[in-house]
């Protein structure tokens, strides 16, 4: 009877710790702690393409959480981040869904970002799909036909180009211009070599006229700079003259100076004219006495 109850007591114990082990590969599965406190935080995915509840979540490549829950909310994905409490995340944190392993597994990566201030754990955050092997195999599958086209083309374009360069009149005018450039190239060379002194006494006299150049001008420095000053002044004493020729001839016009007065008073003008008149009919007259018979005067002498 006792051995019997040592035995079930052996058995309870042994069920008991087996269920303890199996709780605990289940929560190590699950990614299920118990005793301590976590970070929840939500965030919104356009595409989440295959990521799973129970997935790793990283900081920096370190394991630091798990995918709590996945939910569609209208037209994106909101996942339930569950991290570890020691989980520090700034405000400018970055949320990005990435490929695990290559046989296609995934998690969540995050950025901690390096603001001062602490992430807002109750705001929905925004995160983004960086893409894997079966994203760029779909992509690749929407330009399949554009790439038969464009091999297609390149075909084409290969053989118009293998014709050209079999095509014996091609090739025989390729054939000149390759022996004409040939040709230029050697009579240049030769004009060169046969002028190579006469090129190097240009070279050296516009060497020597630029020397000459800069030794005028060093040594006649203060005579062209007073030049220079003398021009300067006679154009600014010219335009000074101009300036008061404009002057008189705009007061003139105005009638402020005693020509435009002159000039512009009718009265005076009127005179000017009578005693022209006079003098010409005076001038007439004396020309009529010298041709008749000689000039004629009637004066008056008084004597003291």
């Amino acid at each position: 009877m006792r051995d019997q109850k040592k035995t079930e007591i052996k058995v309870g114990i042994t069920v008991f710790i087996g269920l303890i082990i199996l709780f605990w590969i289940y929560s190590w599965a699950k990614n299920i702690t118990l005793g301590a406190d976590r970070k929840i935080i939500t965030v919104e995915f356009n595409s989440v393409a295959g990521l799973e509840i129970g997935d790793p979540v990283t900081v920096n490549g370190v394991k630091k959480g798990y995918v709590d829950d996945i939910k569609i909310s209208d037209s994106k994905v909101r996942v339930t981040l569950n991290l570890d409490s020691d989980t520090e995340l700034k405000d400018d944190s970055k949320f990005y869904v990435m490929m695990l392993d290559l046989m296609g597994g995934k998690k969540i990566e995050i950025n901690p970002g390096s603001s001062e201030n602490v992430l807002n754990y109750s705001k929905i955050q925004k995160g983004e799909f960086l893409g894997d092997i079966s994203t760029a195999m779909a992509v690749l599958g929407t330009v399949e036909y554009d790439l038969v086209d464009v091999i297609k083309e390149i075909k084409i374009t290969l053989s118009s180009l293998n014709k050209t360069l079999t095509d014996s009149e091609f090739s025989g005018e390729l054939k000149n211009s390759v022996i004409q450039l040939n040709k230029l190239t050697n009579n240049l060379n030769e004009l060169i070599n046969n002028n190579n002194e006469k090129f190097k006494e240009l070279l050296n006299e516009s060497t020597e006229l630029t020397k000459s150049v800069n030794n005028f001008i060093v040594i006649n420095k203060d005579s062209l700079s007073a030049t220079i000053n003398l021009l300067k002044q006679t154009l600014d004493k010219s335009q000074k003259l101009v300036s008061s020729v404009d002057e008189f001839l705009d007061k003139t016009n105005k009638s402020e100076n005693n020509l435009g007065r002159a000039l512009n008073d009718k009265e005076i003008i009127d005179d000017l004219k009578v005693s022209i008149k006079q003098l010409k009919d005076l001038t007439q007259l004396l020309l009529e006495q010298l041709k008749s018979k000689g000039i004629k005067v009637d004066a008056k002498i008084d004597l003291f």
